[in-house]
């Protein structure tokens, strides 16, 4: 029954009473007034609100009583339709959901309990709508059943926040807790109490998150001892402050583990701006930690024995210096260097001289006082630190104390190595030579020490493998050296040098295709000073670079002389360790090249294998942009240092030269055959040009050739000669000489 049915149905009742009742039906306080208000509000209130409002029969053939008109909006029926078809309500409603729906329908009926259930339905132009419908049973004075009163939302907008929420949800839980990483939130109470922490807690530190939540003082119980303090002193005042902190600490696993965290927070404020909570994540740096250890180890050790290295003696000789000057001690640096080690790896090869020198390293540990120390530069060269030396003599007017302890170790590394090494099945001697410096009897400061601790280990040597030598003044070499420093940078400025040049041959033909330039000193008395005796000197006062430029100027013009005379060749020079590491130094060996009119191509720059292993990096660099300007590579004295294969394999050198010292009798040595053999294929297997250094006679020139060594050069050729003599043997030779190509 319709309001308007039940309206007209009261009507007539009431008008059929008559008498007292018939003037109040039509009046303004009449019954029936009173009920057209009641309804006009009703009707206003209903139309107005943002929801769908129904009246339902209450039994199975009743229908709709009255619905308000949203439902076209809410789903496109109008309210007509509603009232008088009640399958369209069914129609509407989302064939997945309609059974679902009509199921708590009908329980609803039979029970008289509410009626309350989301779904979904479609709008009649197709759109889908999520319906929250609440029905609740209205019942009369007598408590009999009226009808059922409800009320439909449009509920789609909550239902897709809810469903991006979860999805939002869903993809940050999966990440949090996927990542290698803890994840928590805190309560900024006193407590530093967890309202959250991620699974994987209970890897990296065997707590559960449950159990990490129900104690707030958990975490600063697993905090390592030597971090407590301070981690939980930076997490308050972070909390505090309210700005976002970070700070590293070690917490200890269940299992003893100790795991190293990164610890990122922020502070998340209330409405009030006071901290709310604190949500941070620990990332797992323990490997980190670990890798930083090694690096920081190896920056001060060496790796073959895990002696202090260099850098570190400097360090620690730098300290003891100024600990030795403010209380009056001595100091003592011993050099110690390995007597004709080169045997041992030619012989027995690199793994088993490696394997002498841990062994080595071992007993000078063991001849030297705990408070020493021992380091190993590299080679078969070892320092020794004997610092914080009482340098009271133990008897009056006797020899300073720090000169007798310094030799007293030396003796005890002599008795030390006179016991054989077992490398494999070989038993070894060894000798090592010993040069000692003492502060400040012949030294005050570092430098000089390490300077004539090396001068007399040298003397040590000339004097016969095994001993030692204490450094004293000697007035007779400081004016030899005074004098050839003087001699030495008048030379540099009036260019007092000259070059000669040796031949580089290809062995399969004898024939000449190149030579390297070598740098000679004439002396007044028409003698040459041996470049062993000057370079290094020339690299200490910080003049090599000017003898450089010379060379690299001198090369240029003979080569445009020569190619005048029809003679074209290779040439190669050498860079000592300073020039390589000179600013701009490509574009100073480039330019004056491409200015002389020299193809770049037809230039072989050398460094020696040790240079390059100084620092492989910054070498790597080097080489690539002289490679790229159209420079040609060589790699000299290969054999002599510690390359690493793997940086070798990735410079892009042309040449390798093989050391003189493995070449010689090749050809009956078979140990060293064998190296050389081996030697020739590494070149060729990383796309580089064999050459053999010091060849002397036919054989070693014979047995380099059927190896498969392509290059070579040596006295069985030819010396170094002055340049005229270059034409000459051009001259003399059969060779036909094509402009920019190799004679053939």
């Amino acid at each position: 029954m319709t309001l308007n049915e039940y309206e007209t149905q009261m009507t007539d009742a009431l008008t059929a009473q008559g008498g007292f009742f018939a003037p109040d039906l039509q009046g303004e306080g009449s019954l029936l007034g009173r009920y057209r208000d009641l309804e006009a509000r009703y009707r206003g209130l209903v139309d107005r609100l943002p929801a769908v409002i129904y009246l339902d029969g209450v039994g199975d053939d009743d229908t709709m009583v009255d619905v308000s008109p949203t439902i076209e909006q809410l789903l496109g029926i109008t309210r007509d339709e509603w009232l008088s078809r009640f399958m369209v309500w069914e129609e509407a409603v989302h064939a997945d959901d309609l059974e679902r729906v009509v199921a708590e329908s009908e329980r609803s009926t039979a029970t008289g309990e509410p009626f309350r259930i989301e779904y979904r339905a479609f709008h009649r132009d197709g759109r889908l709508r999520w319906i929250r419908e609440d029905s609740v049973l209205i019942s009369g004075d007598d408590g009999a059943p009226l009808y059922w009163l409800g009320l439909m939302l449009d509920v789609t907008e909550l239902h897709v926040a809810r469903r991006e929420l979860e999805e939002t949800q869903s993809k940050y839980g999966a990440l949090v807790e996927q990542i290698p990483a803890i994840v928590y939130v805190d309560l900024a109470d006193e407590r530093m109490s967890s309202t959250y922490v991620s699974p994987q807690i209970q890897e990296l530190l065997g707590v559960s998150p449950e159990e990490y939540i129900a104690d707030p003082d958990l975490w600063a119980s697993l905090l390592h001892p030597e971090d407590r303090g301070e981690a939980v002193e930076t997490y308050l005042r972070g909390r505090e402050s309210g700005q976002p902190f970070v700070f590293e600490y070690r917490l200890v696993g269940r299992d003893g583990r100790v795991v190293w965290f990164r610890d990122s927070a922020i502070v998340l404020p209330d409405a009030e701006g006071r901290p709310q909570l604190i949500q941070g994540v620990m990332l797992d740096i323990t490997e980190r930690k670990a890798a930083e250890a090694q690096i920081a180890y190896l920056a001060y050790h060496d790796k073959l024995t895990g002696l202090p290295n260099r850098a570190m003696f400097d360090e620690l000789l730098g300290l003891s210096l100024a600990r030795a000057r403010r209380n009056d001690l001595g100091v003592a640096v011993v050099s110690v260097d390995l007597d004709n080690f080169k045997l041992v790896n030619d012989s027995l090869g690199h793994e088993a001289g490696d394997a002498l020198i841990g062994q080595l390293a071992e007993r000078l540990r063991y001849a030297t006082r705990e408070t020493d120390l021992v380091c190993r530069p590299g080679g078969d060269e070892f320092l020794l630190l004997l610092a914080d030396i009482d340098r009271t003599p133990p008897m009056l007017g006797g020899q300073d104390g720090a000169s007798i302890v310094a030799e007293s170790i030396a003796v005890r590394v002599q008795q030390a190595l006179r016991e054989p090494f077992e490398v494999g099945d070989t038993e070894l001697y060894l000798t090592a030579s010993l040069g000692i410096s003492v502060f400040p009897i012949d030294a005050d400061g570092a430098l000089d020490l390490m300077k004539n601790a090396d001068a007399a280990m040298f003397r040590s040597k000339k004097a016969g493998p095994g001993g030692y030598v204490v450094h004293t003044a000697d007035d007779a070499d400081a004016m030899i050296r005074l004098s050839l420093s003087t001699r030495l940078r008048k030379a540099v400025e009036q260019k007092q040098w000259t070059l000669h040049y040796q031949p580089l041959i290809e062995l399969s033909t004898g024939a000449m295709f190149g030579v390297e330039a070598l740098i000679r000193w004439p002396e007044p008395s028409g003698g040459l000073v041996p470049p062993g005796e000057f370079i290094p000197l020339a690299e200490e006062m910080g003049l090599i670079e000017a003898i450089g430029d010379w060379v690299l100027e001198e090369i240029c013009r003979q080569d445009a002389m020569w190619r005048a005379e029809g003679l074209t060749l290779e040439v190669g020079f050498n860079l000592s360790p300073r020039q390589l590491w000179q600013p701009e130094l490509v574009d100073k060996i480039v330019s004056p090249i491409v200015i002389a009119g020299m193809d770049p191509s037809r230039v072989t720059v050398e460094i020696t294998e040790s240079t390059a292993m100084t620092d492989p990096d910054r070498t790597l660099e080097i080489l690539r942009a002289m490679k790229e300007r159209g420079l040609r590579l060589a790699i000299d004295d290969f054999g002599t240092g510690y390359s690493s294969l793997s940086r070798l394999r990735d410079m892009p050198v042309d040449i390798l030269k093989i050391d003189r010292g493995f070449v010689r009798e090749v050809d009956k040595d078979s140990s060293g055959g064998s190296m050389v053999s081996a030697m020739i294929s590494l070149a060729s297997n990383l796309g580089m040009t064999p050459l053999a250094e010091g060849i002397e006679t036919e054989e070693e020139w014979r047995f380099l050739a059927d190896r498969g060594c392509e290059l070579g050069q040596g006295y069985f050729f030819s010396r170094p000669v002055p340049p005229e003599e270059i034409l000459a043997l051009h001259r003399r030779s059969t060779l036909t000489v094509v402009d920019g190509e190799r004679p053939a």
